[in-house]
């Protein structure tokens, strides 16, 4: 996973003050009888415990959604073109819903997007922003889609992008596996969850003093 090339797979480190984004968990990806499934079980179980642990530390929690309605269509159409099984993501359907294994709580937002960052068209920017955030941790799917996109999209807004591996997943192994090299390479820290539940133990403990 680590880069051996000059000038390339430095550290970013973990900064003071993280976030949790959990993107497109939804029944769309998860659920295996979706055009749109991923083999995401282990995933599941990982983001579960990323999630107990950043609501112990009362860090901000954001989940994302992809849902379209009727007015949506055109704006993305040129994405539902290159995906037509994007239109599955119908708003109002089940599948548009965060996997209930995950549920956010009534105090965590769910954004809803069009494309495959979890920034673009959103306020994810100025949500980070306000609550003085510096470092996101990114979890979900998928690894080579919404992930690197939310992950490139982080380091250019700023922020420390930190991807648990084993907390993001993709249709297909060897996209997930390049995806997951070339962030490390350029774009943000890629991590075992273990690490990342240390960190947060940490920032716990900072804030407690």
């Amino acid at each position: 996973m680590r880069m051996h090339i000059e000038g390339f797979g430095g550290r970013g480190g973990f900064g003071r003050r993280p976030a949790l984004v959990v993107v497109d968990m939804t029944l769309g990806f998860t659920a295996q009888d979706s055009p749109l499934a991923c083999d995401l079980e282990g995933q599941v179980a990982n983001i579960q415990r990323l999630l107990r642990s950043a609501r112990e530390v009362g860090i901000p929690v954001v989940f994302t959604t992809v849902a379209y309605k009727e007015s949506d269509k055109l704006t993305a159409a040129a994405f539902i073109d290159k995906v037509p099984a994007l239109l599955t993501l119908e708003a109002g359907s089940r599948w548009a819903d965060v996997d209930p294994r995950i549920s956010p709580l009534a105090s965590e937002p769910v954004l809803n997007k069009l494309f495959a960052s979890a920034f673009f068209g959103t306020p994810l920017s100025s949500l980070l922003t306000a609550a003085g955030v510096d470092t996101l941790i990114v979890c979900g799917a998928s690894t080579s889609g919404c992930v690197r996109a939310t992950v490139v999209d982080a380091l250019q807004h700023g922020f420390r992008p930190i991807v648990p591996h084993d907390a993001v997943g993709d249709r297909n192994q060897r996209a997930h596996e390049a995806n997951l090299y070339d962030i490390d390479a350029k774009y943000g820290d890629v991590v075992p969850t273990k690490d990342v539940l240390k960190y947060l133990e940490e920032v716990g403990a900072a804030h407690a003093r």
